[in-house]
């Protein structure tokens, strides 16, 4: 942490040492990388703002974010802005900097705020940002008319100064109300305790039901060898090549293997199906209607 804030400092002094720009020095800098890519141009315009990418990023401060982080995201922003930036417009770089810095850093601190997705739509920022501010303003001003604003009052009126829906503030209240945990922390003081993971619900199978499916799957196995028996050496092998291999084969290339045409594979196939369905109903009758 003291290497981090003897970084910030050095930024900032250095920052602090950098030219100040006029408006036409501004403007023939912008022009210079806009029309012919003039690296030294760019370098000078985003130097003489770093003061103030490093004044956004410290406004920032409070989420929790390191403050070298915030900076190099306002930088990246500042560079952004430079990149896009187009003097014909008649606009300062400051004025139009400021957006892209602040979209910036502001996409950082909700990306890092938690492991779950915080938001990312403009309505969900807003909240993230103004919520708590919002709170205060309003309760202030209820307590200064003699009111006290109950939970779904104030989410209400939160919802109405910021332009969201009731909902959205309610979701945000639940993602800024704490911060995440680790499944593998004990569920007490006690190091022996149980972990929030085993709370969990197993998403695997039961032992019934494997004990189930195992069962069942060797009856199938079983009607089926038992169907299979019922079809004559050639059948048999259509069927396997065709329905029991990873890739089943084709009519064509039967055909060709033993020595009939592919319409006469088809049929045989076609008689082996149905002398199998047949087995299969007098073997088990409760399968009659999945091969209907």
């Amino acid at each position: 942490m003291a290497l981090d804030g003897y970084i910030d400092l050095n930024v900032s002094r250095q920052a602090m040492k950098a030219e100040l720009l006029d408006a036409e020095t501004e403007r023939q800098l912008a022009y210079a990388w806009r029309d012919r890519r003039d690296e030294r141009a760019l370098h000078r315009l985003i130097t003489a703002y770093m003061r103030l990418a490093i004044s956004m990023a410290a406004k920032f401060r409070r989420y929790g974010a390191p403050m070298n982080d915030l900076i190099q995201e306002a930088s990246l922003g500042l560079m952004k802005a430079a990149d896009k930036f187009d003097p014909d417009r008649g606009v300062r770089f400051s004025t139009y900097a400021v957006w892209w810095i602040k979209a910036g850093i502001q996409d950082y601190v909700m990306r890092n705020w938690s492991m779950v997705r915080t938001g990312s739509t403009s309505s969900q920022k807003a909240l993230f940002f103004n919520l708590r501010r919002v709170q205060a303003k309003l309760e202030r001003e209820a307590s200064q008319r003699g009111e006290v604003l109950d939970q779904h009052q104030l989410r209400q009126m939160v919802a109405a100064d910021i332009g969201v829906p009731v909902h959205d503030v309610e979701m945000m209240e639940g993602r800024l109300s704490g911060s995440d945990y680790s499944l593998n922390a004990t569920q007490s003081s006690d190091e022996d305790g149980r972990e929030w993971i085993d709370a969990l619900e197993d998403d695997g199978m039961q032992a019934a039901e494997v004990v189930e499916d195992a069962h069942d799957g060797a009856r199938l196995r079983g009607w089926l060898v038992h169907a299979m028996q019922e079809l004559n050496p050639r059948e048999r092998y259509i069927v396997i090549e065709r329905k029991l291999k990873d890739e089943g084969r084709t009519l064509e290339s039967l055909g060709e293997e033993l020595g009939l045409s592919k319409e006469r594979v088809r049929q045989l196939e076609a008689v082996a199906f149905a002398k199998m369905r047949r087995s299969l109903e007098t073997q088990s009758p409760e399968l009659r209607h999945f091969l209907a």
